[in-house]
């Protein structure tokens, strides 16, 4: 049985056609660049270095993977973050937000675990189990803690996206890009990230509900309230 054979594309002959075409390519990659361009702008004055952020009562950290139950290495130097403006005073409260949609996989009460073995009391440590991607956790933030203002701690590739999302959902945040070696996880992410911006903005736009928004927590209020 003989395979049918692929026809290459004709590309247009005419200059005007030609036009049309380069025209057309032109106004994809803009369109494809305008998530980008819009995060980029949101974000340009809202990132900080770890000892150049301003004192907020509550820092955000967002989940990054576990391995074997344990934070992974980019989890970890997020978490090593939050920890360290707590020692300095700069933060009062640690929410911490990721994916426990498993029994077997429970990112919050693993970064709990390793802020309470890095010096940050269980007290002062809020956990969002239903942080299953950023703009769910930014409109729990908001929602469901009561989060208005907050220190946002991820990586480098992603801290823009998750500063222009709280602010979209109304928490008014400063964003701490952690650094990290740039291995292949890395690259990974700044990749993931261009394909991501279409989504936050598609999210940014329409703010649809997060996949589990329940009842309003008071657990940020309480460690607040404990600080004082």
């Amino acid at each position: 049985m003989r395979r049918p054979k692929l026809r290459r594309p004709r590309l247009p002959r005419t200059r005007a056609g030609q036009r049309r075409l380069v025209q057309a390519v032109v106004a994809v990659c803009v369109l494809a660049l305008l998530p980008a361009t819009w995060m980029y702008v949101t974000t340009v004055d809202r990132l900080r270095t770890v000892a150049g952020v301003p004192r907020t009562q509550v820092a955000v950290v967002f989940g990054a993977g576990l391995w074997d139950g344990e934070p992974s290495p980019y989890l970890a130097h997020r978490l090593d973050a939050a920890a360290g403006l707590y020692r300095e005073g700069r933060v009062e409260v640690v929410l911490v937000t990721g994916d426990n949609s498993r029994k077997d996989y429970d990112e919050p009460d693993a970064m709990r675990t390793y802020l309470t073995q890095h010096g940050v009391p269980a007290s002062r440590i809020v956990s969002d189990y239903a942080g299953f991607d950023t703009w769910d956790s930014c409109v729990r933030a908001k929602k469901i803690f009561g989060v208005d203002r907050a220190v946002l701690i991820s990586q480098g590739f992603h801290i823009r996206r998750a500063v222009a999302l709280c602010r979209a959902a109304g928490v008014a945040s400063y964003g701490i890009g952690v650094q990290d070696k740039h291995d292949v996880t890395w690259y990974y992410g700044g990749a993931r990230e261009l394909f991501a911006a279409g989504k936050a903005a598609l999210d940014a736009v329409f703010h649809p509900d997060p996949q589990f928004l329940g009842h309003k927590e008071t657990g940020v209020a309480k460690a607040l309230a404990s600080a004082r």
